[in-house]
């Protein structure tokens, strides 16, 4: 966790809080885990970890909002940039229903 810690701090040097830094890593951990419907986090996507905690550190303060506007400037958001899923979709585990 501290490799990933040092590289999301490299990514945000406006950072002033690590616990939300940490906080915002497991939150990505945890979403990988529910998208790829797996128990524990695959070594390859610690990268995509890392870019997601990036996403959310940046988007906080946009909760909840998919289009934002200010004057001639549309900003549109993604819930997952199109980029992040291509490197997910390989480790998806398919779910049965019974």
């Amino acid at each position: 966790m501290e490799e990933l810690l040092a590289r999301l701090k490299r990514r945000l040097p406006d950072w002033k809080d690590e616990e939300l830094l940490q906080d915002l890593l497991e939150d990505a951990k945890a979403f990988i885990l529910a998208y790829t419907s797996r128990d524990e986090m695959p070594e390859a996507l610690e990268n995509v970890q890392v870019a997601i905690a990036t996403i959310l550190f940046n988007r906080m303060g946009m909760e909840g909002e998919i289009r934002h506007g200010e004057g001639s400037a549309d900003r549109t958001v993604e819930a997952i940039p199109e980029d992040i899923r291509r490197q997910l979709n390989p480790y998806r585990r398919v779910r049965t229903v019974q």
